[in-house]
């Protein structure tokens, strides 16, 4: 993979790839985890990082943060479009949808854990331009009268340990794995409800 330049080597507008990208994206997942950037910080940052062209613009977006050696998960290699933002904490997140709906999609980061409730409503959780805080990855859903529908990238890997009564529970991830995407086990019950879910490509970022 291809170094993010030191300050001022004249190398600030060689075009950016997408494994410098990706390497970006864990650098500002881990100065959020520090403290060093808040939510909406780096929300923004990462919506210029993937509009940045060259390692010069890429090189501003974590010139002004203290990173140490240690990023938590490398990023995807090859150039994997699977987006990777370590964090040290262990908070969850809640999807709730009780008589409406609620849904998670576009540049959104997905926790390590993650709880979905549907009663009367539905959920979407639309994963394919998302950036994942770990690589293994824990949704559990409750449906009762009401539906959850589940969208990963192509190749991620989905373990699906759900059960329907007299309801359904279908997720499935890609036929062909990819070694270096994320590893997506759905738990929970549908009870007169659906939950579903297939892959879906994930789209370009240059």
């Amino acid at each position: 993979m291809q170094n993010l330049p030191e300050r001022g080597d004249g190398s600030s507008q060689v075009r950016a790839s997408d494994s410098n990208r990706e390497q970006v994206a864990a650098m500002l997942g881990e100065a959020m985890a520090t403290g060093q950037l808040s939510h909406d910080e780096y929300s923004e940052r990462l919506d210029d990082l993937y509009t940045a062209k060259t390692l010069g613009e890429l090189e501003v977006l974590t010139r002004d943060l203290q990173l140490g050696p240690e990023r938590g998960p490398a990023p995807a290699p090859g150039g994997a479009p699977f987006s990777y933002a370590p964090a040290s904490g262990t908070e969850q997140d809640n999807v709730v949808a009780v008589f409406g709906g609620a849904h998670r999609k576009g540049n959104w980061r997905v926790r390590r854990r993650l709880f979905g409730t549907a009663v009367f409503g539905g959920i979407e959780l639309d994963l394919s331009e998302a950036v994942f805080e770990s690589r293994e990855v824990e949704i559990r859903i409750f449906a009762v009268f009401g539906g959850v529908e589940l969208r990963v990238p192509e190749g991620v890997e989905v373990r699906s340990e759900g059960s329907g009564i007299f309801g359904g529970f279908d997720v499935r991830g890609s036929s062909h794995p990819d070694p270096a995407a994320p590893v997506i086990t759905v738990k929970g019950l549908a009870l007169f409800g659906g939950v579903g879910g297939r892959p879906r490509k994930r789209k370009n970022r240059d």
